[in-house]
C-alpha cells in the first residue's frame, strides 16, 4: 500500500493501526540484518502509539491525516525519549527531552514513529558510509550505496519498514538517496518547514523534507510538516497550499525548462531518462523551453565552502564541556587538551576534514578569498535561477549523474564523492524547492530518477509536474529485487 492507502484503510476500519505497525516491525526484524538502515527501533513506543489510534477510532473520534501510518525518522531530528546520535560517537548516549517541531506535527496528525534511521555522520556525506554504525545498503543491490546523507531513511522506505520518512537536505541529502533507492524525495523551500529540534550542519542550507513511494504521499507528508513555527527564526509565514489537490492537475500548459549543459557528463541511461521525461511531459501538454544557468558549474565548490564554514561554527559547541563526548584525562591535562582529545575521539574523519576546511576558509587572510567569494557565487546562482524561472514554471534535469555506485568506491576520493551533488546543490544555495522522482530502472536493475525545481514557495507547481511525470513513467517493481532475493534466501 501507499501511505495514503494505508491511512484510508485505517480510517475506514479495513485495517487496525496495531496490525499495520506489527507488520512494519516484523519487516524490520527480517530485513535489517541485510540493510543496516535503523539505529534505534522503538517497538514498544510504536505499538503504544498505534493502540491510541485504534482507541480513538473505536471511540469515533476525529483522526488525523496520518493516523496509524508507520514512519521512520532520520537520526538528526529530535524525538523525545529516543536516542539522538547524528550518526556520531560525539552524541552517544544523548536522549532529547523534547520533540522537534516536525515531530510534534507528525504526532498531531496521528503518525506512528517506528524509530530512527542511519545517516552520514552529522549529515556530512553523499553515500551513508560515514555513519558510526556502518553503511546502510541499497535494497536494489546490497553491494551499492543508498546515497546520503539520509540514506537510512531512503532504505527504510524502499524496504517497506514504513510508508514514509523524514530526512534533511543540505546539498541533496533527501533527493540523492531517494533517486538511488527508487523513491520520491522532496526538499521544500528554505523556511517552509521548521528546523527547530534538528541538529544543525549548515544553517543557511539545511531543510527537512519527506521521502515516500509516491508523489501524492510526499505531498501529504509535506502538508503536515509545513508552515510557520514560532521556535524557528528562519520559518516563513507563506500559506501552505493544498498539495494533494495539486497532484490532480494536468501538466498541460506548464512551461518546463531544460538546461542543456546538465545533459553532459551523465551516464547514457541517465541522459536518456531525462530526455524521455521531457518527451512525456510534452506529450502531456507541457511546453519545454531551453534555459541557461551560467554559474551552475560553480555550485559544488561554492556549496562546500559555505557548508564547511557553517559546519565549523555549528560543531564548535561539541567540545566535551558544553556538549558531546568527553575524553578521559590525565591529572596534568589542561582544558585545551580536553577540547582537543574529546573532539579527536568524538568526530569521524569526514567531519574532521570539513571542520578543518571550514575553519581555514573563515580564517584571517582567507575569508575574503574563499568564503566571501563563495557567497558572491551563491548570489549569482540565485539570480540565474530566478531569471530561468521567469521563462518557465519548473526546471527539469538529472538528480545524480549515474545510478547507485558500489560501496567503498569513493572512500579514498572525497572530491569524487562531492561531485555527486553537482545537480542538487543549486537548489540549496538558492533556497528553492526541488524533488527527485523515479522514472524506471536501468538495464542493471537500478532506479533511474529525474529532478524538478520550482520557484520559492511554489511546491504546488512542483508537485503538479512531478505527479504528471510519475503517471507516465515506467513503474518500478513493488519490491526491490535484491532485498526480495535476500529475504527468500537467494543470492
Amino acid at each position: 500500500m501507499s501511505l495514503i492507502a494505508c491511512a484510508r484503510a485505517i480510517a475506514t476500519g479495513a485495517q487496525t493501526a496495531t496490525a499495520v505497525t506489527e507488520r512494519a516491525l516484523s519487516r524490520i526484524v527480517a530485513a535489517e540484518p541485510h540493510l543496516n538502515a535503523m539505529v534505534h527501533v522503538d517497538s514498544d513506543g510504536a505499538l503504544a502509539q498505534a493502540a491510541r489510534v485504534d482507541a480513538a477510532m473505536a471511540a469515533g473520534g476525529p483522526l488525523g491525516p496520518l493516523a496509524g501510518v508507520p514512519l521512520t525518522i532520520k537520526d538528526l531530528i529530535a524525538v523525545a525519549g529516543l536516542p539522538l546520535t547524528a550518526g556520531s560517537k560525539m552524541l552517544a548516549g544523548y536522549v532529547p527531552a523534547r520533540d522537534a517541531s516536525v515531530i510534534v506535527r507528525l504526532r498531531d496528525a496521528g503518525a506512528v514513529i517506528l524509530g530512527k534511521t542511519s545517516l552520514d555522520e552529522f549529515a556530512m556525506g553523499s553515500t551513508n558510509e560515514t555513519a558510526v554504525t556502518g553503511p546502510a545498503r541499497n535494497p536494489w543491490d546490497l553491494g551499492r550505496v543508498p546515497g546520503g546523507s539520509s540514506g537510512g531513511s531512503a532504505v527504510a522506505v524502499a524496504a517497506g519498514y514504513g510508508y514514509g520518512s523524514l530526512g534533511t537536505d543540505t546539498g541533496g541529502s533527501v533527493r540523492l538517496p531517494a533517486a538511488l533507492c527508487g523513491l520520491v524525495g522532496l526538499k521544500p523551500t528554505y523556511g517552509r518547514v521548521s528546523r527547530s529540534g534538528v541538529v544543525a550542519y549548515a544553517s543557511s542550507l539545511d531543510q527537512v523534507g519527506p521521502m515516500a513511494t509516491t508523489v501524492r504521499d510526499a505531498a501529504r507528508l509535506l502538508a503536515v510538516i509545513a508552515g510557520p513555527c514560532g521556535e524557528d527564526a528562519t520559518s516563513r509565514l507563506e500559506a501552505v497550499a493544498d498539495y494533494e489537490a495539486a497532484c490532480d492537475l494536468p501538466a498541460r500548459g506548464l512551461r518546463v525548462g531544460v538546461v542543456r549543459s546538465w545533459l553532459e557528463g551523465l551516464t547514457t541511461e541517465t541522459h536518456d531518462a531525462v530526455l524521455s521525461t521531457q518527451r512525456r511531459l510534452e506529450a502531456a501538454g507541457a511546453v519545454t523551453v531551453e534555459v541557461t544557468l551560467p554559474h551552475a558549474h560553480l555550485a559544488v565548490p561554492a556549496y562546500y565552502l559555505i557548508a564547511m564554514s557553517e559546519a565549523s561554527a555549528n560543531l564548535a559547541r561539541y567540545d566535551g564541556v558544553r556538549f558531546g563526548h568527553r575524553a578521559a584525562l590525565e591529572p596534568d591535562d589542561d582544558l585545551d587538551t580536553l577540547y582537543a582529545r574529546s573532539r579527536a575521539e568524538g568526530f569521524g574523519a569526514e567531519v574532521k576534514r570539513r571542520i578543518i576546511m571550514g575553519t581555514w576558509a573563515l580564517s584571517s587572510g582567507y575569508y575574503e578569498a574563499y568564503y566571501d567569494r563563495a557567497c558572491r557565487v551563491r548570489r549569482l546562482i540565485h539570480g540565474d535561477l530566478e531569471a530561468a524561472l521567469r521563462q518557465c514554471d519548473v526546471i527539469l534535469g538529472p538528480t545524480a549523474p549515474s545510478t547507485a555506485w558500489p560501496l567503498g568506491s569513493h572512500t579514498h576520493d572525497p572530491v569524487a564523492a562531492y561531485q555527486m551533488d553537482i545537480y542538487t546543490t543549486v537548489a540549496n544555495l538558492a533556497g528553492l524547492p526541488a524533488m527527485s522522482v523515479p522514472v524506471g530502472l536501468s538495464a542493471g536493475g537500478l532506479p533511474l530518477a529525474i529532478q524538478l525545481m520550482a520557484g520559492a514557495f511554489d511546491e504546488a507547481t512542483l508537485l503538479r509536474c512531478a505527479a504528471s511525470v510519475e503517471r507516465d513513467a515506467p513503474a518500478l517493481p513493488s519490491a526491490p529485487i535484491a532485498l526480495a532475493r535476500a529475504l527468500s534466501g537467494g543470492v
